[in-house]
């Protein structure tokens, strides 16, 4: 599982919509890219959803990770973000759609399980 920097690829299940990210440590990175950690990918804006209509509401933000945070690696206390992370937004229908990683931003470091 690749650990995700802030050039990671994020987006939810309709496939355009695109999470914008922005990391909160600088203490470690990857080729001078920020890793991400614990909440960066929470509560995010989603540019670009094409889920529109009269009674669709668009993914707009990303909600709470359910999977994807290293249970093993910490910076500063927090974990880690893998390329695993997943979780839902608030777009329709509530509790369905999810976002997932498309790319972690690097292809070197790795978390072994």
């Amino acid at each position: 599982m690749k650990w995700l920097t802030e050039d990671a690829i994020l987006n939810c299940k309709h496939e355009l919509g695109i999470v914008r990210i922005a990391p909160t440590q600088d203490l470690v990175t990857i080729e001078h890219r920020r890793v991400l950690v614990d909440n960066n990918p929470e509560g995010r804006p989603i540019t670009g959803c094409p889920n529109i209509g009269a009674t669709i509401k668009p993914c707009l933000h990303t909600l709470k990770v359910e999977t994807g945070y290293s249970d093993f690696l910490r910076i500063n206390g927090q974990r880690i973000c893998l390329d695993t992370v997943t979780g839902l937004t608030d777009g329709t229908p509530p509790g369905v759609v999810k976002y997932t990683v498309r790319a972690p931003g690097q292809d070197f470091v790795a978390e072994v399980s």
